[in-house]
């Protein structure tokens, strides 16, 4: 174990200056203090807050609780199992403090980001500084790793794009409502996971066929919160406000987030024509979020229309939902496969910033971030996973795909390598965690 005085002799050697205390900059940082190498982390929040953030501590989650499939045979529990064999530590964390969800890893937020915090701030060669970031100044000798999120400020913004000479590329991302579980209807709701027998993880509002129409009906007539002269509308397919979804069809719902298949009702035995699905916030299910439930709506608007959902008649709202701007890179101009930016090779991206989406993706690039910044000030070469790999297919798409047609993806089987050979698709999960294990490990014997 390294051994410091205190942390003013410790920032005096060479550090990794990290800008933002996310999910991806505390990954991150402590992929840099792993191998040894001092960190200077800078956080914004309490001085200052993003339009989606509320809490001071470091890691805070905003969307959802979900981390996603927790199943190694799906491509984001592939990531999380290699993430995993490379000693993350948001994985770590999460693992430990998880809530019930069937095959997904959610976590309790609050005890989540507490446990972070808390371990970041009290590691003996992390230093955080509360302060606003607005310049980018490369130093060879102390890289950057910049961290900042969906939510990057406009200060920030204006540095990287002068830095890089390209447009910053925007677009909007909504989150979804949270409701407390003791103003629901139980005696409408129903408790099961999709396919599974007896009770589940999640809540259900089942809908019939009348009761769908009068909510879609109602959805499509609602306010929604203008944008700016200046913004352009522009979501990202994964995560689309629902009444984006609506206008593309009277069914569309039906088939994503309200979707009845599998979700038969105990008490009546029959199917719903449609189901909202409520999944715990914290351990303790005294709050629940509304799966896919991700909106522009105005406040009043959306008290209104959920309060028509079965069971959510007099549900109180612990929060509701509403639009942020997501701004990111266009990575495969920008980007080296060690996350380092071309035309500044000691400025490193990670995060929802360097062009992928979703939690476990954006703590993902902070892991190789860190690892190849702490290289870079140890005098060894950067490390590029094998693109078998989840990790590995990520920087692929960030630096591989076509400019023209670069959008920030989630993981998935899709932006693998290409089959040799006919795999049943029954099998394909189970075969590609085990050729993309097989490569981690290789790469782990060779690169470290």
């Amino acid at each position: 174990m390294l051994n410091f005085t205190d942390k003013a002799t410790i920032m005096t050697r060479q550090h990794v200056h990290i800008i933002g205390g996310g999910l991806a900059g505390c990954e991150a940082a402590w992929q840099v203090v792993h191998q040894g190498c001092p960190v200077r982390l800078y956080e914004m929040k309490p001085q200052k807050f993003s339009p989606a953030h509320n809490s001071p501590l470091l890691a805070e989650l905003v969307c959802s609780n979900s981390l996603r499939s927790n199943a190694v045979t799906s491509a984001v529990g592939l990531l999380k199992e290699e993430m995993r064999r490379l000693h993350s530590l948001l994985i770590q964390i999460a693992d430990e403090t998880a809530v019930p969800a069937g095959q997904a890893l959610a976590v309790n937020r609050e005890d989540f980001s507490t446990r972070i915090t808390e371990l970041i701030e009290n590691h003996p060669l992390i230093e955080v500084i509360h302060e606003e970031q607005i310049q980018l100044q490369a130093d060879t000798a102390n890289p950057i790793i910049l961290a900042t999120g969906p939510l990057t400020s406009e200060g920030m913004a204006e540095a990287l794009a002068t830095i890089t000479g390209q447009k910053r590329l925007a677009f909007y991302d909504a989150i979804a409502p949270i409701v407390t579980e003791e103003s629901l209807n139980m005696e409408i709701i129903y408790s099961k996971s999709r396919w599974e027998d007896g009770p589940g993880d999640y809540l259900n509002c089942p809908m019939d066929k009348e009761q769908y129409l009068s909510f879609i009906h109602a959805l499509a007539d609602a306010k929604t919160v203008p944008l700016q002269a200046f913004e352009d509308e522009k979501y990202f397919e994964g995560c689309l406000p629902i009444e984006v979804m609506l206008s593309r069809g009277e069914d569309t719902l039906r088939y994503g987030p309200m979707k009845p298949v599998g979700l038969r009702n105990p008490r009546t035995g029959q199917d719903p024509y449609a189901v909202v699905q409520l999944r715990k916030e914290n351990k303790e299910g005294t709050v629940y979020n509304l799966v896919g439930f991700q909106t522009k709506l105005t406040y009043p608007e959306q008290k209104r229309i959920f309060r028509m959902i079965p069971g959510m008649e007099k549900v109180d709202f612990v929060r509701l939902g509403s639009i942020h701007r997501n701004t990111f890179v266009c990575a495969p101009e920008l980007l080296e496969p060690s996350l380092q930016l071309k035309k500044a090779p000691a400025i490193y991206l990670a995060g929802q910033l360097s062009g992928v989406e979703g939690y476990v993706e954006s703590t993902a690039m902070g892991l190789l971030a860190g690892l190849n910044a702490g290289r870079s000030l140890l005098g060894k070469p950067a490390v590029i996973p094998p693109p078998e790999t989840a990790l590995g297919a990520l920087i692929t798409h960030l630096t591989k795909t076509d400019p023209a047609c670069f959008q920030p993806s989630n993981v998935n089987f899709g932006l693998f390598p290409p089959w040799d050979e006919k795999v049943p698709k029954r099998l394909r999960g189970e075969q590609r965690k085990e050729i993309a294990l097989a490569a981690l490990e290789r790469w782990q014997n060779e690169a470290f």
